[in-house]
Formats: C-alpha cells, structure tokens, sequence
C-alpha cells in the first residue's frame, strides 16, 4: 500500500527535501508552510501520517496534532523539533504523536519512521486479522489478533490446518470461541464438508440426544417421522460442540464411542451408522476440574484435547480493542445508513480502559448502541453507556492488589446495583448470559 503523506514545515528547503525524499519511495506526499494550511487540507481529504514542524506560523504543531488526536485519532503525527525544544517534542508524544526528530536530521533517519508507519496501517488495513484464504467466500468475520496472545492463537489455527484432529476450545463466554471453530474448520482438510455447531446447554438429555443422534420413527412420543442427527449431517465436515460441559455424563459416554468407533445408533434404530467427522469442542469451564470432581469423563476430555486452544479475555487483550473497534464501527454503519468516521480520542479512551466482562461480544454491543445514538461523525462518550463512564473500580486495597477476577465481579456487582439487582438487566448491560453472570458472582472471594 502507499501512504498519502502531509509536510507541514515553514522552511521552503526543507520542505522541498523531505517532499523529494518521500515521493522517490513511492509515497503520495503534499506539502504546506502552516498550520492553519494544513489542517484546511487534513479536513478536506484523509491523510496516513502528517509530519509537521512544532514552530511555525498561524498555528503551531502541538494545537495541530491536538486537532488531528481529536478527530482522526487513527492519522499518525511525527513532531519535528530543534534540537533544544526536544522537552516540547516529548510534550506532543505524551499528547499521542507516533513520533519526533530533531533538526537538522537525516532523511534516511525519517524514511525508517515511515517504514514502521507504513507496517503498522499494512496490518490494520488488512482488518489486523487472520482470514479465510482458500480461494472460497465463506463469509467469516475477520480474527482480530493484533495482540501477541492471539496471535500465538492464530500460530496454532495455521499449524494445523493440514490435520483433522479434534480440538477443545476454552476460555470466557463472548470471546470468541465460536469463530475460532470455524477457522479451525475451514481452514482444515475437511473446510469441503459441512460445518454445523450446537450449543449443549440450551436442550434437555433427550432433546440433545436426538440432535446429536438422530432418532427413528416411533423412537419416542412425537417421533412422527426418521429424523437425521447432526454427527450424521456433520459427515466428511466439523460438529462443533458448544459448552460440552453441560453435557450429561451418559451423553458423554456415547459421544467417547462415536468418536473411538466412527459409527452410532440413532435413537430407537439398530442400523450402524458409519461417520468420518471432526469434533471440536468449547467451554468456559475449567474441563480438569470438572475432570477431578467427576462431572466430565477424563477419557472424553483426552480424546477430543488432541490439540487445546485457550482464547484470552479481551482485558488481557488490550491490543485488540482499537481494531475490534473499528472493525464493530464499520460493520454497523454499513446497515444504519449513517457516516461515522471513526472515535474522538476521549471515546476511544474510554473503550481502552474498560475491564469487558463480556468480552468481544460486550464490545460489539457497545459499538452497535453507539452508532444507533450518535449523531455526529465520529462516535463520542456520550453515545457510550454510562456505566462505563460511572463505574471506577479501585485496583488497589489497603493491604493489597486486587486479582482481575475480583475486579470482575465488583464491576458486575456495580451494574447488578446500577439495575437494582435484575440479572436479566444486568447480563444484557455486560453482553453476557445470566449463566455467565451468576459464575461471575458465584466464583467472587465471598464464595471461595
């Protein structure tokens, strides 16, 4: 990609050999000799980075890059400072300029820092994500893995792409582990075959029994007619098995069999049928301990962890809020016919200090009621929920540093009083089930 490029500086020589510099790298470059010309261009037409003298005439390059920071918090801004105003140049990097240099400096030295610019807004306009590449249009949301944790995510989803093992997928509820499933799945040797997910906690023993299974005509009351389960549909393709601790230990034992003996009974038949499926599974539970209070059988659990991938929560994620952002702004203004820019600095400072205990799917759900509010170009606080604002949790006791999952329940416990204590409510608010929001509370100190 190339990077469209503004020069503010007031020096004609200087001006005329950065210009020089930056358009025999293949840049779009355009110069001006003020501030006040130069935010008239940045207001008429997008520009990647601006590099701007902190002196100059009309308006300086602190209330410049202020500007900038305030309405395209995503434009990066490089200070250029005499070298005895660098206590002014490090003023603006604390105000958010990606960068400074000092005159008189070397033009290789400023090409460098562009380098770095131009790798940065490469990743980000590729979505910062890990996409689907095989030549088919399977219409997944991009992984957003700027952070070095999922990335590591992503290492482990590229390395076995050429395997149909099973997989356990762990970690809290939005974060993603649905998505995961099917990049695992299409990314696989079997991404020709079907696809199918069912959530396990949502059906009663029978009623999954038979989603999973099958069942022939008369196999119970309402049985009317044969009906295929979905680890037969699932033949040749993936069955992802949601919250598969939930799973009844007799359900468990059939689905060991299924997968040791690649062939099951439907319910009422005594037909073998044979099946080639990949399973992967997901829980927000921790499958071992669930192991050692018998509540999930160790053979099951061994079975289907060939390979396990523990997807963080977005608090230990940070990296990953700008670009989930952006991505969550972008796909919700595509359906609201409405022109949003982007986020003021404040908005955006509020989304990167928020814990998010619901996660990915929280954030989305912020993002979403922000474009439904917001009435300007760009999303600021005030189309974000007050509770963000509000709620201050305190880091730090008397005695000692609170764990995040203490924070967690005190914000929790904040929106259950902001609500008056309806869970319903409360659960919506954070972007997560009531089941999610009673282990949350249950899990807190008062209960250990």
């Amino acid at each position: 990609m190339s990077l469209k490029i503004l020069v503010a500086e007031d020096e004609e020589i200087t001006l005329k050999h950065l210009l020089y510099a930056l358009e025999k790298e293949g840049y779009t470059a355009s110069g001006v000799h003020d501030g006040l010309e130069a935010w008239d261009m940045i207001k008429e037409g997008h520009f990647d980075v601006v590099i701007t003298d902190i002196k100059m005439p009309g308006m300086d390059g602190i209330t410049l890059l202020e500007k900038i920071e305030d309405r395209w918090p995503e434009t990066e801004v490089i200070i250029i400072t005499g070298f005895g105003s660098i206590d002014s140049a490090v003023e603006a990097m604390k105000r958010g300029a990606y960068d400074y240099i000092t005159k008189p400096f070397n033009l290789d030295e400023i090409l460098i820092k562009i380098k770095k610019i131009l790798e940065k807004k490469s990743l980000e306009n590729q979505n910062i994500a890990f996409r689907i590449s095989l030549g088919l249009d399977k219409d997944i949301p991009p992984f957003i893995a700027r952070s070095k944790n999922m990335r590591h995510v992503v290492d482990i989803i590229e390395s076995i792409s050429r395997s149909d093992c099973n997989v356990i997928i762990t970690g809290e509820s939005g974060v993603g582990k649905g998505l995961v499933a099917k990049l695992i799945h299409y990314t696989g040797k079997q991404s020709n075959g079907p696809f199918l997910a069912l959530n396990c906690a949502i059906f009663t023993e029978q009623l999954l029994a038979s989603e999973l299974f099958g069942h022939e005509r008369g196999a119970f009351t309402g049985a009317s007619s044969a009906k295929k389960g979905m680890i037969e549909v699932a033949h040749k393709g993936t069955l992802f098995l949601d919250e598969i601790a939930e799973m009844s230990p007799s359900l468990q034992a059939k689905l060991l069999k299924v997968i040791e003996d690649r062939e099951f009974f439907r319910v009422g038949g005594t037909r073998h049928i044979k099946v080639d499926v990949r399973f992967i599974a997901a829980s927000n539970q921790n499958l071992k301990e669930l192991i050692d209070t018998k509540k999930f059988r160790k053979d099951l659990f061994f079975r289907l962890n060939v390979m396990d991938i523990y997807i963080p929560p977005l608090r230990e994620r940070k990296e990953d809020i700008v670009p989930l952002s952006k991505y969550f702004l972008q796909k919700h203004t595509s359906t609201s016919n409405k022109e949003i820019k982007g986020f003021t600095r404040e908005a955006m400072d509020i989304l990167k200090s928020y814990s998010y205990p619901g996660n990915v799917r929280e954030l989305e759900n912020i993002i979403e009621r922000a474009v439904i509010l917001e009435r300007n170009s760009y999303i600021t606080p005030d189309s974000l929920p007050v509770s963000m604002q509000l709620f201050r949790i305190e880091t730090v006791t008397p005695d000692r540093i609170k764990s995040v999952d203490e924070l967690t329940r005190d914000y929790a416990l904040k929106i259950l009083e902001f609500v008056d204590g309806n869970k319903t409510k409360a659960a919506e608010m954070l972007g997560i089930s009531r089941t999610s929001l009673w282990r949350i509370l249950k899990e807190g100190p008062d209960n250990s």
